[in-house]
Parts: C-alpha cells; structure tokens; sequence
C-alpha cells in the first residue's frame, strides 16, 4: 500500500485492501503499512506491540511480520538482520552495527487471545536501492514458514492456520525460525548482489571515459539530461537481484541473525 511516510495507492483503495487481510494467514507489512492498518503511529516499541496486537484483534490475522522497523533508542549490542546490508566499495562490504545502520523486523503468532507475541531480528542496512526484495521476503516467507511447521509437532499441520500453543516461547514459533532463515538468504543474496552491482558501475565508468562520444551531438542541456538518465538506468539494471547465481544461499541459508523475545 506504502512506505515511507506515502501511500502508493488511490487512498479509496485502502479500505479494500484492509477488507482482504481477515482472509490471510500472514501478511508482510512494512512499518507504513503496519499503522495504516493499525491507526497506531510506531515510534517506540510499546506503540509497536500494540500496533501488532491491533492488527491481530481486528483483522483475525494469525502471523504478522513487520518489516523495515526504525525505533529510537539507545544502542543495541546485539549484531543483527533483515534486508541486510552495509555500504560496499568494489571488493568487499563492511558492516557497520551503529542502530541508525540496522533495519529491524518484528515478527508475531498471535496468542489464544489474540495478542501479540513478538520477536525481534536485527540486520545492517545496505546503503543500495533494490528492485524486487519485498517480492523475494514474501516468496521466501511461505516456503519457509511451511517447512517450519512440517519440522515441529504433527499435532501443528492440523492445527487452523498453524498457530502455536500459547506455551510455545516467541523465539521457537515456527515463524521466527521461517524468518531467521529468509534473512540469512535475503542478507548473502543482496551482499552479493551489492558487489556485483558496484563492479559493473565501475566497467561502465571505465568504458566512458574511454568513449564519451554517444551524447556528444547534443546540446549540453541535452546531454546532460541524457547522461543522467544512462547513469540511472545502468544502476537500476546493475542492482537486479542476483538470484540464480546465488540459488544455493536460497536454498542452504547460514544463518547469522538470531531472533529474540521481544517484551518491551
């Protein structure tokens, strides 16, 4: 529906999309989305938890993840995950742990109550524009997610829209260990992706200064205008995730950010 503040959709549509939640297992909101259909604004983690409770009570969802999740706080020293990436020059990425470089996603199965249960994973943000992420996490979300279920109890398949014993802690919900492993695929793929695309930039570089000629007819307005829209189209081309050649990450995660409860 949004992201950052703005609705990517006519507002009327809005209504329709929050009349389809009831009819889902999981949704994917991101922390736009997550108060357009809470009417909580998320800027500290207690609003956050009522947010994601809202959203269980009055929509019957049973598994919520909220991606992209900025708080204010102090430092966290714990390393983290979710769309995992760090500013990268040509060779190698760096990550850097400061909280205003993580993303955060937080994830919940509801309770018997339908409150909310929630876990938390951390990732280093990476400083590149990706076309097609939110696509790959939800994708990955379900796959993963049924795998989780298919590995714990036989009493669980059967159980309506697999939703956990309240017993069960937030870090052993099938969710959680779904989510730990969609990261751990989502960060390798896209750091990957992030190398391959600063080195491709670099050849166009190289080849330009080489050969400048193409726009060199125009007028300087003109070709200005030109080379900037080369030089957009060249990094959104070059930031196409590279997924094939990365399937065995996809298929095989390491994983290296681990959720935890969340009880603020």
């Amino acid at each position: 529906m949004g992201d950052q503040g703005r609705i990517y959709v006519n507002e009327d549509v809005v209504p329709a999309y929050k009349a389809l939640v009831p009819h889902a297992d999981l949704i994917l909101p991101n922390q736009f989305e997550a108060e357009l259909l809470s009417g909580i604004k998320i800027t500290s983690a207690e609003n956050l938890v009522d947010a994601v409770t809202v959203i269980h009570r009055t929509y019957n969802v049973p598994h919520v993840i909220v991606t992209s999740v900025q708080l204010p706080g102090p430092p966290s020293s714990s390393a983290s995950s979710v769309i995992s990436l760090s500013t990268a020059d040509n060779s190698s990425v760096s990550q850097d742990a400061r909280p205003d470089n993580m993303l955060a996603v937080f994830g919940s199965t509801m309770r018997s109550d339908r409150s909310a249960r929630l876990f938390k994973v951390e990732v280093p943000r990476l400083d590149c524009f990706f076309s097609g992420t939110g696509d790959m996490f939800g994708a990955l979300m379900v796959g993963r997610l049924r795998e989780a279920v298919f590995n714990d109890s036989p009493a669980l398949r059967e159980t309506a829209s697999w939703v956990s014993p309240d017993n069960v802690a937030m870090t052993d919900l099938p969710l959680a260990k779904a989510t730990e492993k969609v990261l751990a695929s989502m960060h390798t793929v896209l750091e990957k992706t992030m190398i391959a695309r600063n080195e491709e930039l670099a050849r166009y570089q190289n080849e330009d200064e080489n050969n400048d000629a193409e726009f060199a007819h125009l007028p300087e307005e003109e070709r200005k205008a030109a080379l900037e829209k080369r030089a957009r189209l060249r990094a959104s081309k070059a930031a196409e995730i590279r997924l094939v050649r990365n399937v065995e990450h996809v298929r095989h995660p390491v994983v290296k950010f681990k959720v935890r409860e969340w009880n603020q």
